[in-house]
């Protein structure tokens, strides 16, 4: 008799699940604790370059060997008087929640490898006589990184698979689709964490652009839009370059600096968003101009 398609799948997500284990025993057990025990000794990198490079690896690497591999394997063994799977994924994807540490983590720990081998030959050498070992089949260990980052979108597709597959009547239908959606959820949660550290990152650099003046430092500002003005003298009918920061609370009236050492710019001004009135003119001779007024002062500005 022919397997049912929805048990072939079920199978595979087992397989691919005990590769997937064996990956994480590399990279926690093997490239981690290595590097961590030759950093402890002080030959390579400092201790806490390794742990950034690796984040959460250990946490991940205990729930899948302790956890989800040995519940799936079960649950394959039972098939044939209980034929279900989607209770398992829905009672441990949860967890799945991890993920979005490493995720977040990705990009910073693939840049902190690249740097550090350049700066610490021994580093390097450790790292390139652990991928010449049989175990990481002749794979960087960037590549054997990758794989938890890929893991999470690799259960959504296997599971839509198992679902389709699934026959109308399956008991498990139910709980297969609540697992998707759980794992969905956990897809949107990593994304949401990579769109903020994003977030985090360019307002870093906007601060840095503005001489990081401490009373503008917030985290939980967001920038909105920015870009050169031109600001009306009408005393004596010129313009001349400025350049404004529009965020979420305030609007920075800056003035770029000619030597850029350090800052970009100056803030000049601080306008609150709160109260603050935006108003069109017309004028023939500077065409595109309006009027910023807020609590601070009031500002005539030329658009391109």
């Amino acid at each position: 008799m022919q397997e049912p398609e929805e048990k072939k799948i079920a199978l595979e997500l087992l397989e691919t699940e005990q590769a997937y284990v064996n990956r994480l025993h590399l990279l926690d057990q093997i490239f981690y604790t290595e590097l961590m025990k030759e950093a402890k000794i002080g030959k390579t990198v400092p201790e806490e370059v390794v742990k950034m490079i690796f984040s959460n690896i250990s946490s991940i690497y205990q729930f899948h060997a302790e956890f989800f591999l040995p519940e799936l394997r079960k649950r394959m063994e039972d098939w044939n008087c209980n034929p279900r799977i989607g209770d398992v994924i829905q009672k441990l994807a949860p967890f799945l929640k991890m993920y979005g540490e490493y995720v977040k983590n990705f990009d910073k720990a693939v840049e902190l490898i690249t740097a550090w081998s350049e700066k610490s030959p021994p580093f390097q050498e450790l790292i390139a006589d652990i991928q010449k070992r049989k175990v990481c089949a002749n794979l960087t260990l960037q590549h054997h990184m990758l794989e938890p980052v890929q893991r999470i979108p690799r259960y959504e597709l296997l599971l839509k698979d198992y679902i389709r597959k699934l026959p109308p009547e399956s008991s498990d239908r139910g709980d297969a689709e609540k697992a998707l959606e759980m794992i969905f959820m956990v897809a949107k949660h990593s994304n949401a964490a990579i769109a903020e550290m994003e977030r985090l990152q360019n307002l870093w650099v906007v601060y840095q652009r503005l001489g990081l003046e401490d009373d503008l430092v917030d985290p939980s500002n967001e920038l909105i839009k920015e870009g050169p003005i031109q600001k009306i003298s009408t005393r004596n009918n010129s313009t001349s370059e400025k350049y404004l920061f529009l965020f979420n609370n305030m609007l920075l009236y800056c003035v770029p600096k000619v030597i850029q050492v350090g800052a970009e710019f100056q803030v000049h001004l601080r306008i609150d968003v709160d109260g603050m009135k935006v108003r069109e003119l017309s004028d023939t001779q500077f065409p595109h101009t309006f009027l910023v007024s807020g609590k601070q002062r009031t500002l005539e500005l030329q658009a391109r």
